[in-house]
């Protein structure tokens, strides 16, 4: 289990923004499922927003004119007789509201009024809506969430991801056609934010260490390694001659059983025991301490991992994460896994 406010946490180091004033009365508001929270989140950053002014790009449009603007398409105007009417078929770029990540919004937004979420919410996303009268609706099943962000519409990622959670991680269709808010992101999408939070705590508390989510290279004898499979480690924290890989799993079962005993799930392990000695090999050349470190999720199961492993000169832990506390104590838990591993004094 998760305490909803720990999500908003989570979200807060995934998305700096989240930090900052204009976000701080969510911190302190209830929430009874993790869709109402996505849903506050979204409603304030829209407000936020429209305070900057929505953001404007470049829109093609097409449409037939008495005067020349852009380029004629010279087919289509003969296509639909318009020279009859003395007008031709023009094709021009407009500087508009109308850009792909409004209409995402814009839609997300609509998508929550035909769901349930609380009716005070609703009349929110109501008044925030008339702000995107000339914004056109998309289908969001079909959306390209992979957008490019510059400096220009940086403040849109949050927005765009949290539309993103809620409608592919909170948001299922009932038989009826209506849409039911789940109570809490689905795993696939607690997943990856569970990732991003634990990488992102460490950048921000410990600016000290090196913070990456690093690959870690084959270390062949001979060959070549085209066709191995590419070592992605989740986080990896260095300090001096310190390395410890971490690999952040969040699972409805953090075991598995195996003839009624409960084990460890061996390819986590397996692919920990790789990434741990691969990096040995490469550091082989210096002074040097690899260990690695599988970091679950605790979940309402009676036995939790919590053991540590000497595995060919290397430390391997399985440990599990609390998150169904305050927030306080999740920070002290992240905080002491560097103090065991990496004897770093912790930051208050």
């Amino acid at each position: 289990m998760i305490a909803i406010h720990n999500i908003y946490y989570m979200l807060s180091y995934a998305f700096q923004v989240l930090s900052e004033q204009g976000y701080k009365s969510i911190a302190t508001e209830q929430f009874d499922n993790t869709a109402e929270l996505c849903t506050a989140i979204l409603i304030k950053g829209v407000s936020n927003q429209l305070r900057r002014g929505l953001g404007k790009e470049y829109v093609p449009q097409q449409e037939a004119l008495s005067t020349l603007r852009g380029k004629v398409d010279m087919a289509t105007s003969i296509k639909t007789q318009s020279i009859l009417k003395r007008q031709l078929v023009c094709e021009y770029d407009e500087f508009s509201i109308n850009s792909y990540m409004n209409q995402v919004i814009k839609s997300t937004m609509e998508l929550l009024l035909r769901s349930d979420v609380s009716k005070h919410r609703k009349k929110e996303l109501r008044k925030l809506l008339l702000y995107f009268a000339e914004v056109s609706s998309i289908e969001l099943h079909s959306v390209n969430w992979n957008i490019h962000y510059n400096r220009n519409n940086h403040s849109y990622r949050m927005l765009v991801s949290i539309c993103y959670l809620i409608v592919k991680g909170l948001l299922q269709s009932k038989t009826d056609g209506s849409i039911k808010l789940m109570d809490f992101l689905d795993e696939q999408r607690m997943s990856r934010l569970y990732e991003k939070f634990i990488l992102e705590f460490y950048k921000k508390e410990f600016p000290m260490l090196k913070v990456s989510a690093s690959q870690i290279q084959w270390q062949l004898d001979y060959g070549h390694s085209t066709l191995l499979p590419i070592m992605q480690s989740d986080i990896m924290l260095s300090c001096d001659n310190k390395v410890l890989i971490i690999d952040a799993k969040y699972y409805e079962a953090n075991t598995q059983s195996h003839y009624d005993a409960v084990k460890l799930h061996s390819s986590h392990l397996y692919q920990m025991f790789t990434y741990v000695k691969n990096k040995e090999a490469e550091l082989s050349g210096q002074p040097h301490e690899v260990a690695g470190m599988l970091l679950y999720a605790k979940t309402n199961a009676h036995v939790q991992p919590n053991q540590e492993y000497r595995m060919s000169g290397n430390l391997i832990s399985v440990k599990t994460l609390d998150l169904n506390c305050e927030f306080s104590e999740v920070s002290a838990q992240l905080k002491g896994i560097v103090n065991e591993y990496l004897h770093k004094p912790l930051i208050n």
